[in-house]
């Protein structure tokens, strides 16, 4: 028996199912998918969580001297990410597909530009900005690691019969 569930797909199909359900599970924080799909994507994403969650500290603050509009020069203080959470960010980034982050209801373009100008990679900063602190604090307060998804089952599905749940973060 193998390490991972088939789906009755072809690998390629597989993995790009897989990788599409996980992205949208960290976007969105739920899901709704068979029963055999929500169970491989929580490996995929407990671990991607997992590796957020030991990294989410590894930054370092860098002050820098930058030209601003009217060519003056300014002190900048950013967060830089230690080689560590770096590797880590490009490992998801590997894994997790590049969504644009959604205009809001009533949202202007400058408005979008402006929100989300200074954000690359929305569901990966997400995954290690929010998420990752999360979880460690409820890691730390419950005393134990893992158990950052949670399956509700909704019943079969009427055309195939196939048992549907919602997969979500907890």
């Amino acid at each position: 028996m193998a390490g991972y569930r088939k789906l009755s797909l072809p690998s390629d199909q597989r993995r790009a199912l897989l990788r599409n359900q996980v992205t949208e599970l960290l976007d969105k924080g739920r899901i709704q998918t068979t029963l055999d799909r929500a169970k491989e994507v929580r490996r995929i994403a407990e671990k991607l969580i997992t590796s957020a969650i030991k990294e989410c500290d590894n930054v370092v603050e860098v002050t820098k001297t930058v030209q601003n509009d009217k060519k003056q020069s300014v002190e900048v203080t950013v967060k830089n990410d230690m080689p560590s959470r770096l590797a880590a960010r490009r490992a998801a980034l590997a894994y997790i597909y590049d969504v644009p982050m959604a205009k809001q209801d009533g949202e202007s373009k400058s408005e979008y530009a402006e929100r989300t100008g200074d954000i690359k990679h929305p569901v990966v900063d997400r995954l290690f900005s929010e998420l990752g602190p999360k979880y460690k604090k409820r890691a730390e307060d419950l005393g134990q690691g893992g158990g950052y998804t949670r399956i509700v089952k909704l019943g079969s599905r009427l055309g195939d019969g196939s048992e549907m749940v919602v997969l979500e973060l907890v």
